[in-house]
């Protein structure tokens, strides 16, 4: 009898454990112990959460982005023996560049997570990127750094990872352009004249999706979306031009990748993370999945329609910062950070988040970063600025 070659586990890096993608994550990664095994992972404050993931999957390495919060985990004696502590971003960085991790699923929210992928890519770790705003904010120098080093990096977003499967194995010239499906959020179906009325609550009941509320919002004025066209026009090497947005009600195709001949490529799967998560942790392996695939059984609608950019002027700015370049998308990410921020206190009524982010656009002109320095000083500005105009509303 032949002998059996011993199945070797992947070992991950969680960098954002507690969210909904890190939430997804540890679904898949439970699904495949024989496949997936946690060796680290991170949250940005909530340690007490954080402890009942290092218990359940015994993770030997934890992080925590707030020191304090880091602090509190190490005196709680709520997590296992022989834990490994790790503390602001430094501790990130420690954690994404652990000699024992394979892969590194960046799943951390805003631009918390530019630093820890940069060390993981110089310690040449596989990257599951689902953190979009660090390639809107520094794609050129994070594409350049994953080249110079030989790195593979899986994109984790839905869209993203439908992209990749849909021309992975085409040649790039074939490519005419590509059409990212948006659900429409939370108002898709309201009429243009009930928007001034919305409330934080509204916003975040998302149709199909569950997340966090920041991208919940995004959702409902599609920067996520346009945000979205800026991270798949880098990591795709694409033309502005090349990259649109559809609406899809159902969210069940992701993609649509059109080639020159007229043909297209779409990929489809029920709306959960979890399809997108574990292509990307086992890729280039399928697997079983978490959740049920679609059931053609049973009745299947699938409907598209174009985005009317007069309703949703968060795309139109989007594509308007692709053609600008340079800083332009840091800007457009920063000051939609700050005016979601502000809606979800009550602080401005949602129509006010396009105008807050178009006049900071407009108040900061356009600039080719030098480096990484010069895109977080675009960064802080435009959040200065973006603020500034809050104050005086």
């Amino acid at each position: 009898m032949a002998a059996t070659t011993p199945v070797t586990r992947r070992r991950v890096v969680l960098l954002g454990a507690t969210g909904s993608i890190g939430e997804n994550s540890l679904r898949v990664i439970a699904a495949h112990p024989d496949k997936l095994e946690l060796v680290g992972i991170a949250a940005r404050r909530d340690w007490e959460k954080l402890a009942g993931i290092a218990r359940l999957h015994r993770v030997p390495h934890v992080g925590l982005f707030d020191e304090s919060a880091a602090g509190a985990a190490k005196q709680s004696g709520r997590f296992p023996p022989g834990t490994t502590y790790h503390a602001g971003i430094a501790g990130l960085v420690e954690l994404a560049q652990l000699t024992e991790a394979d892969i590194v699923l960046v799943a951390v929210v805003g631009t918390t997570a530019l630093e820890p992928t940069l060390a993981a890519i110089a310690a040449r770790k596989t990257i599951a990127l689902a953190s979009k705003e660090i390639l809107v904010l520094a794609g050129k120098f994070v594409m350049a750094a994953a080249r110079a080093r030989g790195v593979r990096l899986l994109p984790v977003d839905s869209e993203h990872n439908a992209v990749f499967q849909c021309i992975e194995g085409h040649p790039q010239a074939g490519v005419r352009r590509i059409m990212l499906t948006a659900s429409g959020g939370a108002f898709r179906d309201w009429p243009q004249e009930k928007l001034a009325e919305v409330t934080p609550a509204d916003a975040l009941k998302h149709p199909n999706w569950a997340m966090g509320p920041k991208i919940t919002v995004d959702s409902a004025t599609l920067a996520n979306k346009g945000l979205e066209l800026i991270e798949a026009q880098c990591l795709f090497d694409l033309e502005p031009a090349q990259c649109h947005a559809v609406l899809h009600p159902q969210s069940i195709v992701h993609c649509l990748v059109e080639y020159r001949d007229g043909a297209m490529l779409a990929q489809l799967c029920p709306p959960s993370m979890t399809f997108a998560i574990q292509h990307a942790l086992l890729y280039p392996e399928r697997a079983p999945g978490v959740d049920s695939p679609l059931d053609f059984t049973r009745l299947l609608s699938l409907d598209f329609k174009p985005v009317d950019t007069g309703r949703f002027p968060m795309l139109r700015l989007a594509q308007e910062t692709m053609v600008s370049g340079g800083c332009a998308p840091s800007v457009y990410n920063a000051a939609n950070e700050v005016a979601v921020a502000a809606f979800l206190e009550g602080r401005i009524p949602f129509l006010a988040i396009p105008r807050v982010v178009e006049q900071t656009l407009a108040a900061i002109a356009p600039q080719e970063p030098a480096d990484l320095a010069a895109v977080l000083g675009c960064d802080t500005e435009a959040r200065r600025v973006a603020g500034s105009l809050l104050n005086s509303r």
